[in-house]
C-alpha cells in the first residue's frame, strides 16, 4: 500500500530573517565605528640613534627657567621669547608656504608634558606634522 503525499517539501530557505540580521549588524558597526575616534596626535617620534625623513623647518623651543611655573617659548631658536598665545599666528605665518608643513619641538627635560601638548594641539588644529626632538644617548 503505497501512500502519496499531495503536499511537496521545498527546499528553499528564507532569506529575509538573514538579511534583517546582517542590516542590523550594519547599522551596529556604522555606529561603533563613529564612536570610536581616539584623540591622538600623529607625531614623529626620531629615536635617539637615527634619523627622521621628515625635515623640520621650523622650531619652537620651550625653555624652563626653574621658577616655579615659567616657561618660554622661542620660536626658530630667537633669543626673543614669544608669549603662547602669538605661537599659533607665529607657526601658521612661518608654515604657510610649504607643501608638508612640519616643525620640531625642542623642551628641556624639565618641561611638563601639558606644555608640550599644548604645542602639540596647535599642530593637530592646523594639520601640521610634528617632530619631538630629543639627544642622543
Amino acid at each position: 500500500m503505497a501512500l502519496k503525499r499531495t503536499t511537496k517539501v521545498l527546499a528553499e530557505n528564507g532569506m529575509s530573517s538573514m538579511t534583517d540580521l546582517v542590516f542590523l549588524l550594519l547599522i551596529f558597526f556604522l555606529i561603533t565605528s563613529t564612536l570610536v575616534n581616539p584623540n591622538a596626535l600623529k607625531l614623529l617620534l626620531p629615536k635617539s640613534t637615527g634619523q627622521v625623513s621628515a625635515k623640520a623647518t621650523v622650531s619652537v623651543s620651550i625653555k624652563d627657567w626653574h621658577e616655579g611655573d615659567v616657561y618660554t617659548y622661542h620660536l626658530n631658536g630667537d633669543e626673543q621669547a614669544v608669549p603662547f598665545e602669538e605661537i599659533e599666528d607665529g607657526l601658521v605665518s612661518l608654515l604657510q608656504s610649504e607643501e608638508d608643513p612640519t616643525f620640531a619641538i625642542y623642551a628641556d627635560e624639565t618641561v611638563p608634558v601639558r606644555e608640550i601638548v599644548a604645542v602639540m594641539n596647535i599642530a593637530k588644529r592646523n594639520h601640521y606634522k610634528v617632530i619631538l626632538a630629543t639627544q642622543p644617548e
